[in-house]
C-alpha cells in the first residue's frame, strides 16, 4: 500500500437486506476515530462524506424476487462514478457501509481504472447468490455474483459493462454459511476458497502468505479488499445483521491485515455491515477501525 493519500467514501445504505440499522454504519465508524488513526498514521485522510441515499419504504420487485432494486441501482451507479474519480485522482478509496451490496457500486467505479483486479472477499457468506438461487431476495448477499456478471442485467450492467472481475482473481476468507447454488457455483467457476476449516487446519498466516501468492502470480494489477465484519466471531463484532457462530478471531483478522499491509499489495478497501443497533457500546465499529489501523501499517512498536 505506497498511496499516502486516503478518500474516505460513507455510504449509508440498509436497502440490500431487511434489518435496519446499517445504515449508520459509516457514522458508527467516523465516530469511532477513523480520520484520526489514519491521520496519525502519517496519511492525508480526506472526509469526502457520504453518497445520497433516498429513504424509502422497502419494496420487493416480486417477479425478480430483488428487494429494492431500483434503489440499489441508482445507488451503485453513483458510488461507482464516486470511486472512479477517487482513483482516477491518484487517491486510495477507503469505503464505509452500508450492508454488502455497496460492493456493486465499488467494485463498477474500480474495473474502469484496473482491468486484471484483484478481490480478497473477507466474509462468512460468499455472497454468490443470483435471483434464481437466492432464498431471501436480499442483494447483500449477490454481489460478487453481480460483479463476475451474473444476476439481473439492471444490477450487472451497471456503468455499462460486464463482468467487472474474473472468477480466478478472488479469494474468499472466512467462508462458514454459503448457500446450496453458491457452491454449485464455486465449484463450477473454480474460485479459490478458505473457509473457517482451512484457517483452523492451516492457521491464518499460511491462509495469507497463499492468498497474497496467488494473487502475485495471477498479476493483477490492484487489489481490493472487501471485508464484511460478520467474517469475525459475532464474540468480537456483535453489531452485525447476520452473524454467524465460528468465526474468525480478533487476533487473527489483526495478523490478516498486518499481512496484506507488508506485503503492499491493496489498492482499495471497504468495510460493511456495521449496524449500531445491533451493537455494544460501538464494539464493531471499534473493531472495524482497529483493522483499518492494522491494513494501513500500524504496529505494536
Amino acid at each position: 500500500m505506497i498511496n499516502k493519500n486516503i478518500s474516505i467514501i460513507g455510504v449509508p445504505s440498509d436497502y440490500g437486506q431487511r434489518r435496519r440499522g446499517v445504515d449508520m454504519g459509516p457514522s458508527a465508524m467516523r465516530y469511532a476515530g477513523v480520520i484520526e488513526r489514519l491521520e496519525a498514521l502519517g496519511y492525508d485522510v480526506r472526509d469526502e462524506g457520504d453518497i445520497q441515499v433516498k429513504k424509502d419504504n422497502l419494496v420487493i420487485e416480486q417477479n425478480n424476487k430483488l428487494l429494492n432494486l431500483n434503489d440499489i441501482v441508482k445507488i451503485s451507479t453513483e458510488l461507482g462514478k464516486y470511486v472512479e474519480h477517487v482513483v482516477t485522482a491518484d487517491r486510495f478509496p477507503l469505503i464505509l457501509g452500508g450492508d454488502h451490496s455497496i460492493a456493486i457500486g465499488t467494485l463498477s467505479g474500480l474495473t474502469k481504472q484496473y482491468k486484471n483486479l484483484g478481490v480478497i472477499w473477507y466474509n462468512a457468506h460468499a455472497d454468490l447468490n443470483t435471483p434464481e438461487t437466492t432464498p431471501s431476495g436480499n442483494i447483500h448477499g449477490m454481489p460478487l455474483a453481480i460483479s463476475l456478471g451474473l444476476g439481473d442485467d439492471r444490477l450487472t450492467q451497471i456503468r455499462g459493462f460486464a463482468p467487472k472481475i474474473k472468477p480466478e482473481n478472488i479469494i474468499i476468507i472466512g467462508a462458514r454459511s454459503v448457500d446450496p447454488g453458491e457452491k454449485e457455483l464455486i465449484r463450477k467457476l473454480g474460485i479459490k476458497v478458505y473457509s473457517m476449516h482451512e484457517i483452523d487446519r492451516l492457521g491464518m498466516t499460511r491462509v495469507m502468505e497463499e492468498s497474497i501468492a496467488y494473487l502475485k502470480a495471477r498479476q493483477v494489477d490492484g487489489v481490493h479488499l472487501s471485508l464484511d465484519l460478520n467474517a469475525l466471531d459475532p464474540l468480537y463484532t456483535p453489531g452485525v445483521g447476520t452473524p454467524v457462530p465460528g468465526g474468525i478471531t480478533y487476533r487473527e483478522s489483526h495478523l490478516a491485515m498486518e499481512m496484506l499491509d507488508e506485503a503492499k499489495i491493496i489498492t482499495s478497501a471497504e468495510f460493511v455491515e456495521v449496524n449500531p443497533i445491533l451493537d455494544e457500546k460501538n464494539k464493531t465499529a471499534d473493531t472495524a477501525v482497529a483493522l483499518m489501523g492494522s491494513l494501513f501499517g500500524e504496529k505494536l512498536i
